[in-house]
């Protein structure tokens, strides 16, 4: 099968990889569309794979087969989408840009039913290249807002209470990184959960986060820009959860938080930087402990662990709901042509240009040559 591989030196397409076993856990999954993260570039720059395994995380695609062990009534031909621990270096056939992959069945999410074209794609936001877009910002989200800094979830029957209609009894939250699909997501799972949401991101990201719900966007260049959300915010802003980590992102979000003595502040981020402040509770995620299975990365063994996973599974039954009710949008695309070649030739050069705002790259595998 066609696949991107990391081949000791390099990210290479091959024609003639074998497909995956099926582990008793997992689902074979033909791949209609494929998506790129920062986190894929980065593995890709630094060669952080095993060799000859695979690269690339996110994915949507058709059920082949179904391992013994998943618990979640998948069956072949279903449509799903999800992400795939791609460029791991304890095992080489995780992964999703190739032709067939294996993917953590208990993790994984269907795509609505309605909307079919008869043509194996489903026409609207959450086709199968919207739904591509999805998989690792659905698990950095749910981790780093609701496992661990503990916030409220979203509700699929919409009976959490809504924030009140009076300035001082919103519960203000900062996105730090609005317009990442990390911070769509996010921004719309905050707002579901009854939380009032405001961004950071580029001015020509603005609407992109007021449409998923924010209620006001400041840019993050503006040299007052923690002190502007801080005043927007009457000094309330209590939650911060930062989708970047920067140096400068970081000293915004210090100036943004509310500095009012003895409440329950947090901030929640996705890398591992520090938070400067004694008074706030600082927590970080690591994305790809999500199917519960032990791994090396970042210098460190990471124990597989239950918790991750039992959250993973829960909150991917979540979002397939609230998928299913319309209650979310996926992030906007850019479609690069040339499938798997076009990723490598066109996406990861763009991606670690600084190419990309706004929008996730996105190949449809029957493209490639």
């Amino acid at each position: 099968m066609k696949a991107v591989i990391w081949n000791g030196t390099a990210a290479e397409l091959v024609t003639d990889k074998r497909p995956p076993r099926l582990r008793p856990d997992y689902v074979l999954i033909s791949t209609v569309a494929v998506a790129l993260n920062p986190t894929d570039t980065k593995a890709i720059s630094q060669g952080r794979a095993a060799k000859d395994g695979l690269c690339g995380s996110d994915f949507s695609g058709v059920v082949l087969e179904v391992g013994a062990q998943v618990t979640k009534p998948f069956k072949k031909g279903d449509r799903v989408f999800g992400f795939a621990h791609g460029a791991n270096s304890n095992e080489a056939e995780d992964g999703a840009w190739a032709e067939v992959i294996a993917a953590k069945g208990d993790c994984l999410m269907k795509m609505p039913d309605s909307g079919s074209n008869g043509n194996g794609r489903v026409d609207g936001d959450w086709g199968f290249e919207g739904a591509a877009t999805a998989g690792a910002s659905v698990f950095t989200s749910g981790q780093g807002l609701f496992l661990h800094m503990k916030l409220r979830l979203p509700d699929p029957m919409g009976l959490t209470v809504a924030a009140a209609d009076t300035e001082p009894a919103k519960e203000y939250i900062l996105v730090y990184g609005g317009s990442s699909s990390a911070g769509t997501l996010a921004i719309q799972y905050l707002t579901l959960a009854g939380y009032t949401v405001v961004a950071t991101c580029s001015p020509r990201n603005f609407e992109l986060c007021k449409s998923r719900g924010a209620e006001a966007v400041f840019d993050y260049r503006d040299p007052d820009c923690g002190k502007k959300i801080h005043s927007y915010t009457h000094g309330q802003l209590k939650l911060i959860w930062d989708t970047i980590g920067s140096d400068d992102g970081v000293r915004i979000c210090v100036d943004a938080m509310s500095t009012e003595p003895g409440t329950d502040k947090r901030y929640g981020t996705i890398l591992f930087n520090d938070f400067p402040r004694s008074d706030v509770k600082h927590s970080f995620s690591v994305l790809h402990r999500f199917a519960g299975e032990a791994f090396d990365k970042f210098g460190q063994h990471y124990p597989a662990s239950q918790d991750e996973f039992e959250f993973a599974k829960m909150f991917s039954s979540l979002t397939e709901t609230l998928v299913a009710q319309a209650k979310l949008q996926s992030h906007p695309v850019r479609l690069v042509p040339a499938g798997l070649k076009g990723m490598l030739d066109e996406g990861v050069s763009l991606a670690q240009n600084g190419g990309v705002s706004g929008v996730k790259i996105v190949a449809r595998v029957a493209d490639t040559p």
